[in-house]
């Protein structure tokens, strides 16, 4: 769905909005205000390379009102290509800003994902955190295919103006994409493992880290059985694409230089 105030590119086969923190907050404000409804996808270098292997990954982006840089491996990326980015704001920050605005609007939120201790444990840290924050209810994402209905109708009959939705990829976006006329929310995000890293199951990496867009290789440090060969796999693949379309790019100014 496209809407007017987009700025959307195609990068490296993946849609990418170049649009800046403040105005994601102002889009999912307008969308609990009434305006058009809201989802947020995010985008970082695995998904990115996941996603043009996975129609159904890639179509639940493309669907997608915003898709917005979530990893510093994509702001660095757009750089070595000459895109100035706009300022990164990863998910699980952005998701603090989002709760944020709803206590200033009085809009409510829904907590999806993870294990029940943990989304509880989330539910409690965002109370404290967000003082006056309406949390219309939150449940664990575990559960199967079949259950599927009767989750989104308890999303629906929350009334939550803002879903959360703490799941990998690709299930969250996909989930998003099939129940999105269904779901009543007004704005909802896919948060990844936001969950587990707030409620202080897992550590986040420090700020430098974050700053020089090492995140990644700080959670493989904490997971690497799980993520070394995920990590190995599309980072390589990445750097791939990346060099592929800087060396386009120098043909296609080489062929001008010429002409």
């Amino acid at each position: 769905m496209n809407t007017p105030d987009r700025l959307r590119m195609d990068f490296l086969g993946c849609p990418l909005d170049l649009v800046p923190p403040q105005e994601l907050i102002a889009a999912a404000r307008r969308a609990v205000e009434g305006g058009t409804r809201l989802r947020l996808e995010g985008l970082n270098v695995a998904k990115l390379v996941d996603a043009r292997g996975d129609s159904t990954l890639m179509g639940a982006l493309e669907d997608a009102e915003r898709v917005h840089i979530d990893g510093a491996g994509i702001s660095l990326g757009l750089k070595w290509l000459g895109v100035q980015p706009p300022v990164r704001r990863a998910g699980i920050d952005l998701l603090g800003d989002l709760c944020a605005m709803a206590v200033g609007s009085g809009a409510s939120v829904y907590l999806l994902g993870a294990r029940a201790t943990v989304v509880e444990q989330i539910a409690q840290y965002l109370l404290a955190r967000y003082p006056g924050l309406n949390i219309a209810g939150w449940r664990d994402g575990y559960f199967s295919p079949a259950q599927e209905p009767t989750v989104i109708e308890a999303i629906r009959a929350s009334g939550a103006d803002l879903l959360f939705i703490g799941m990998s990829s690709p299930r969250k976006e996909v989930l998003l994409q099939q129940h999105w006329p269904h779901l009543g929310v007004k704005v909802a995000m896919g948060v990844g493992g936001s969950f587990d890293v707030l409620s202080g199951n897992l550590p986040r990496a420090p700020r430098w880290m974050q700053k020089a867009g090492m995140e990644w290789l700080f959670r493989m440090a904490l997971e690497p059985r799980r993520l070394l060969w995920r990590y190995v796999r599309t980072n390589t693949a990445f750097a791939f694409l990346l060099i592929v379309a800087r060396l386009k790019m120098k043909w296609r100014m080489g062929i001008r230089d010429n002409a």
